[in-house]
This record gives C-alpha cells, sequence and structure tokens, in this order.
C-alpha cells in the first residue's frame, strides 16, 4: 500500500518540535521570526532544490511565525495553515492531527447521489461562520440535500468577500473560525450523512496580501486572466508551483477530509506542457482518496464546452464533472425571453431539450455572442457528469445584477424551473435560500484595505458586469452595505407564500430519491419532446421499470399539452399548481393510460406523472 501522504510545507508540528519548510527559488537566505514572550530568530537550511528548512525544538501549536527574507522582509508563510490576524499579519502553527474527528466511518457517497446546497459562509446564516452553518445542516438534511457546496475560504483581506480574491490558499478564512471551525463543519456535515464541497481557486489570487512571488516565479505574463496574472503551470520552475497546488487539493482531503473540490473556472488554467495540471490533480486526489478509501469527486467550471475535462485520463483529464451553464441560459431564456449578454446565444425551449438529451448546447455550432464556433459534443458523457442550476453565485450576482428569481419570476414559474432541474438527468444544485424564494439580493462585495485597490475593483466590476447592468443598479462592493444586504432572510421560511415554495422542493426531491427513473441520471434513457415554443415533456425510464413523465406548460396561460404516453398505467404524482404550494388549484387529469392523450396543464406549471 502506498504511504500516507501528508503536507511537508509550512509549519508542521513533530514529537520534538515543528518543522519549518518553504519553497523559495528566488531568496538566497531565509529565516523564522518566532513570536514567543520572548521571540527568536532561527535561520533556515538551504536543501539546494529551493527548499530550506529547520526543525525548531521544543515548539508546539498555537506559536505565531513570520519568514525573514534575505532583505529583511517579514512575510507570512505561504502555506500557512492560520492567518488569525489577516493577510498580512503572522502566521500560526497548526498541528494537523490535533482535531478530535468523530467520522472515522464516513467513505462518501456515490457522485450520482449528490444533491448540491452552495452556500457563502459569510451571508448564509446571521453569525456568517462555520458553526453557524453547522446548525442549520438538520434544515439542509429534511430538504433532500446531499452536499454542501462552500464558496471559497481561503483567507482573504477584510472580514467579508466572496472568497475568490483569497491569498492564503491553505488558511481557513479566519473571520469564519478558522481551521477548527471548517474541520467541526465537515465533522458535523458526516455525522448527517452529508458531503462537503469545497470551491478552490487554482486561475489565480487576490491582489492584496498575495506575497507568493517573493518566494518563487508562482505567476507568468505568458498568459492573460481576467482576474489578474496568471498562474505559472508550464514555465520556468513551474514544478514546485504545480506541486504547490496539487499539495493544496490533497490538504484539504486529507487534513480537512473535503470530499470533493469544485475548480474555480478551469479556462484560466494555462498548461501546455504533455501531462495537464488538471489531469495531474485530479490523479493525485483520486489516488489518494482511494488509499483512504473514501469516495471523493474533482468537479470543473469551465465555459469551454470542451468534453476532454470529464472523459477519462486516457483521452482528457479525468475529471468526474463539471457545472454546465448552458442548461441554465437554455432554461433561463425559456422563462425570462432575457437576451442580453451570453443569454443571446439561447433560444429557449430548443435549446433546453438539447441540453436535456446531450448536456452542452454548444457543441461546435457558430456562436454569435463569442462570434466563433464553441464547443463540442458532450452526448457519450453520462448525465452524472454534469452539476446544473437555475441560480449559483455567479447567475445572481455577474449577470442578473445581484437579482435573485424570486425578483424576476413568478413563483409558478420558480416551481416550474425547479421541476426541469429536479427531474433533469443530472446533479441538481441550488444556491442557498432559492428553495423558499428568497427575496435578499446576492451582490459582489470586498473589504479590502487598500483605497487605491479598492477604486480599481469598482470601476473593473463596472466595466465586467456592463452587458448586463442598467443605470443605477450598481451597488459599491466595498460598502459593508452591500455585504450586509446579502444575507439570507431565514424569518421568511415562517411567511405562507416561502412555505410553499419549500414544500414543493421538498417534494420534488422525495420523489427524485424514492424513484430511480429521476436519479439514475441515464441520459441514454431520457426523451424530450416539444412545440419548441410553449411546452416540453420529459420522460425518463430505468432498466427497473421506473418510468416518469413531466409535462411542462411555459406560456402563460393553460394549454392541452399532446402525449403519446408509453404502455402501462400512469398516476399524476406532482403538479405545481396545487394549492399547498403555492398555486392555483387547477388539477391536471389524475390517470393517463398508455397511447395518445391530451392533457390540460396550467400556464407556467409542470405535472409529473410515475407509471404505476
Amino acid at each position: 500500500m502506498a504511504a500516507q501522504w501528508a503536507l511537508r510545507y509550512g509549519a508542521t508540528v513533530t514529537t520534538g518540535g515543528v518543522e519549518f519548510r518553504v519553497w523559495a527559488p528566488r531568496l538566497r537566505s531565509l529565516q523564522v521570526l518566532i513570536r514567543e514572550e520572548a521571540p527568536r530568530i532561527v535561520p533556515l537550511v538551504a536543501e539546494g532544490n529551493g527548499d530550506f528548512a529547520a526543525v525548531v525544538e521544543h515548539l508546539h501549536a498555537g506559536v505565531d511565525y513570520l519568514f525573514v527574507t534575505d532583505e529583511g522582509r517579514e512575510l507570512p508563510d505561504p502555506v500557512s495553515r492560520w492567518q488569525p490576524h489577516g493577510v498580512h499579519g503572522a502566521s500560526r502553527v497548526v498541528d494537523a492531527a490535533g482535531f478530535p474527528w468523530s467520522d472515522h466511518g464516513w467513505a462518501g457517497i456515490p457522485l450520482k447521489d449528490y444533491i448540491f446546497y452552495e452556500l457563502h459562509t459569510g451571508t448564509f446564516t446571521p453569525e456568517g461562520t462555520f458553526e453557524g452553518i453547522a446548525g442549520r445542516l438538520p434544515y439542509l438534511r429534511d430538504l433532500g440535500v446531499t452536499a454542501i457546496e462552500v464558496m471559497p475560504v481561503a483567507e482573504f483581506p477584510g472580514s467579508h468577500d466572496w472568497g475568490y480574491d483569497g491569498v492564503g490558499l491553505f488558511a481557513p478564512q479566519s473571520t469564519y473560525g478558522g481551521p477548527d471551525g471548517l474541520k467541526a463543519l465537515v465533522d458535523a456535515c458526516h455525522r448527517q450523512g452529508m458531503a462537503v464541497v469545497l470551491d478552490v481557486v487554482y486561475n489565480h489570487l487576490g491582489p492584496e496580501g498575495n506575497y507568493l512571488e517573493e518566494f518563487a516565479p508562482f505567476f507568468t505574463d505568458e498568459y492573460k486572466t481576467p482576474w489578474g496574472r496568471a498562474i505559472n503551470y508550464d514555465g520556468a520552475e513551474s514544478d514546485g508551483v504545480q506541486r504547490h497546488f496539487i499539495n493544496n487539493a490533497l490538504y484539504w482531503l486529507t487534513e480537512y477530509h473535503i470530499d470533493g473540490l469544485r475548480l474555480d473556472a478551469i479556462h484560466g488554467i494555462f498548461d501546455f506542457g504533455a501531462h495537464h495540471i488538471l489531469q495531474e490533480i485530479g490523479e493525485a486526489f483520486h489516488g489518494e482518496a482511494k488509499r483512504l478509501g473514501r469516495q471523493a469527486w474533482v468537479i470543473a467550471e469551465s465555459d469551454l464546452n470542451d468534453p476532454r475535462v470529464i472523459r477519462p485520463a486516457s483521452c482528457g483529464y479525468g475529471l468526474d464533472a463539471q457545472w454546465n451553464d448552458d442548461f441554465h441560459h437554455a432554461l433561463h431564456t425559456a422563462l425570462t425571453k432575457d437576451m442580453r449578454g451570453y443569454f443571446a446565444d439561447f433560444q429557449g425551449l430548443p435549446s433546453l431539450a438539447k441540453a436535456l438529451n446531450e448536456g452542452y448546447v454548444y457543441r461546435g455550432q457558430y456562436s454569435a455572442y463569442r462570434k466563433r464556433r464553441h464547443g463540442a459534443s458532450s452526448a457519450d458523457r453520462p448525465g452524472e457528469q454534469f452539476v446544473v442550476f437555475t441560480q449559483n453565485h455567479d447567475q445572481v450576482a455577474n449577470a442578473l445584477s445581484g437579482s435573485r428569481a424570486s425578483s424576476l419570476l413568478s413563483a409558478d414559474r420558480q416551481r416550474l424551473a425547479a421541476a426541469v432541474l429536479i427531474c433533469s438527468p443530472f446533479l441538481p444544485l441550488f444556491f442557498m435560500g432559492q428553495e423558499y424564494s428568497e427575496t435578499a439580493g446576492f451582490y459582489y462585495f470586498t473589504d479590502y484595505g487598500d483605497p487605491v485597490l479598492a477604486e480599481a475593483v469598482r470601476q473593473g466590476r463596472k466595466q465586467e458586469a456592463g452587458a448586463f447592468l442598467a443605470d443605477g443598479e450598481f451597488l459599491d462592493p466595498q460598502d459593508a452595505a452591500t455585504f450586509l444586504r446579502s444575507k439570507l432572510n431565514w424569518q421568511l421560511l415562517e411567511e405562507r407564500p416561502n412555505a410553499g415554495m419549500l414544500a414543493w422542493y421538498r417534494e420534488l426531491l422525495s420523489v427524485r430519491r424514492q424513484n430511480a427513473c429521476l436519479s439514475n441520471c441515464r441520459k441514454d434513457l431520457t426523451e424530450t419532446e416539444s412545440d419548441f415554443e410553449e411546452w416540453l415533456v420529459l420522460k425518463r425510464s430505468d432498466p427497473s421499470g421506473s418510468a416518469a413523465l413531466l409535462m411542462c406548460n411555459f406560456s402563460e396561460r393553460s394549454k392541452p399539452i399532446p402525449i403519446r404516453a408509453p404502455e402501462g398505467h400512469w398516476r399524476r404524482r406532482l403538479w405545481s399548481s396545487a394549492t399547498q404550494y403555492g398555486g392555483s388549484g387547477v388539477e391536471p387529469t389524475a390517470c393517463l393510460s398508455s397511447g395518445d392523450h391530451t392533457v390540460e396543464i396550467e400556464g407556467h406549471s409542470a405535472a409529473l406523472y410515475l407509471l404505476e
């Protein structure tokens, strides 16, 4: 059996003290400043491969330290496990084996059983902490969620941020609860039978508190990203850079028991080496998970529509799944007729039918938005490799100026969207609060300390969102009120309209869980029928004999939908216009026999029939 992986860089507690190790090929010498009652400086020994290391005896966890360069600069550890004083402050020694885990029997869950719930730690609860999330886990479990997906928690400047500006990649945000807070959350999730997926950013680092370049050539000007300098994955001395990020992936898997990683915007990761960094991350992550006897997954965010991302390593990168924006865009345009920005490429129901049948809508045809051909066919990839959504943090805050579906869509259309999402042959993801029609927006917010940088971010966000913004809609990301306006209003759960929406989500998820035809992720056993203008029928089946028909009316008025029901007796199981969900109460036909029928479906509603 392969030896257990352990993080060798940073500060590692040993039996006799603490070993400090840094990869710093740009430095001639390096020292560690120990901030004890009587501070002391200990020189690190150059080992000839860019590494500097030393064991400091009689040292323990909880001590703060900084590295001192040959120019006298005092810098935090580039592999710090904890930044209790923020991105510019001293690092703190953490004992990797010091947390009392209780999840020893946890082995993870199959990918096809994932029901994702994306959340932002700072705005999900009033507390804005890992502990606050843990207190809401029974609610999420009862909803039917099987995995929480946590937006990035790597230490970032200030007290509130989306997390994509993180610079302490190994240090869970101190204002959220630090290392023990995150470990306690993961442990609590596993006790509830829920997995944890962590959003990580390997395409850039934030602009404030980023000291990596002082140690090694972590960045390159060969490629450009929208968020800052590209990571040096294929230039000179890139082996050490690659190791840094592979170590980060393995660190979350081993020291934090994370069940999956969501790799942010991999289209901003550039590597023209023969063995791509994404493939290396996937192989290392899967190999260590197998050694640990756990099911763990790597999920990409990509706008490339490139099936190589999720094909096996023999002919691709070997990642397990990816977010599928095409599904969102197609469903959004079907419900709203919105044609701003990249939505102009989608034609509503025709695009939605393509997404449901294949995955990608764009598979090599011309994209007017991009002004070029885009994508390749994903028809051969199974449904469980696609994570789909009607809302996520990006789509709400960027494309929709912070507006949630609750302010854009009637309750009827929200229920219709949920039915298509949950009954699709893919892995559904919900953005926090959508299950009860949360009314608070979700906006872009930052807390930079540098006023020049803060102003640059303001102007950059205005320019980036220009295709979607109307006059007067922009909120200052540096204003703390923007952050506070993004917090969930949990009191809405007690109000009648919201309670009906929540009941609809719960019942849909329960039916999906109980019926193999809805949870098998079999695209090959999925069919669609549509007039491509107002209605769509989704047919799902399973080798066990389980089968379902989802009839969807996308028009405003009640409409007779033609259906050829397969052989057997079909009984109506759910309909979104039922009064308990907030609907009109008009009921579609209760039963169907095999053959041709016309079923009257209320405007902007759906009815689900199951084969008896």
